[in-house]
């Protein structure tokens, strides 16, 4: 279960949330009928919408990103999304993409190396230095070499960077929060726990 509780809908006053929560989960009320056309619980639009502004501002992102007045290419946006929740251990920031990936036509092959993207053969030259750098970006908390900047700045925008740095950093936030507040498919068990020695367990 989610760590925050949960608001009835019919108490939520915003006409944003309302908007969103139609188009999201329809009528139903998620708190009494979770669920969406995705397979996950729809709980992280449950938790955002206690607080509304922070509701607003991760719709903004949304919007933001999805215009057409974007630089940056989708499939690199939606690589460097699925690599920064598996970075960060998420398993919903890293499914939920997955599945955008697989909208923008990319073969399965190429998402389900991702994981593996330094010894995979399926990506090109862009494409690894983005990987890369989005590792850079949530695995080293942004030390960079400045080769691997060098590299970016011969592949793509100042632009087209900026927004690669953006959403590769919300993301890693989004993968973040979804983990702390156990929402979504991150409602499970912390997977590393000490193993009990043979002895031990005899006691």
């Amino acid at each position: 279960m989610p760590r925050l509780t949960q608001p009835r809908r019919a108490d939520l006053a915003s006409p944003e949330i309302q908007a969103t929560f139609q188009r999201v989960f329809g009528d139903r009320d998620p708190g009494e009928e979770p669920g969406t056309e995705t397979g996950s619980p729809g709980d992280w639009w449950t938790t955002m919408a206690i607080e509304p502004g922070i509701f607003h501002l991760i719709e903004l992102r949304h919007e933001w990103q999805r215009s057409p007045k974007r630089a940056l290419d989708p499939l690199l946006r939606e690589m460097a999304i699925v690599r920064a929740g598996w970075a960060r251990g998420s398993q919903f920031v890293f499914s939920q993409h997955c599945k955008l990936l697989r909208r923008l036509g990319v073969a399965e092959e190429r998402i389900a190396s991702i994981p593996d993207w330094a010894t995979a053969s399926c990506y090109d030259a862009r494409e690894r230095t983005v990987l890369a750098y989005v590792d850079d970006l949530v695995l080293a908390s942004g030390r960079v070499p400045d080769a691997r900047f060098a590299e970016l700045k011969r592949l793509l925008s100042d632009v087209e960077i900026l927004e690669l740095t953006f959403i590769a950093c919300t993301y890693d936030m989004s993968a973040t929060m979804s983990l702390a507040l156990r929402l979504e498919f991150d409602d499970r068990p912390d997977p590393v726990t000490e193993i009990a020695a043979a002895a031990e367990a005899a006691l």
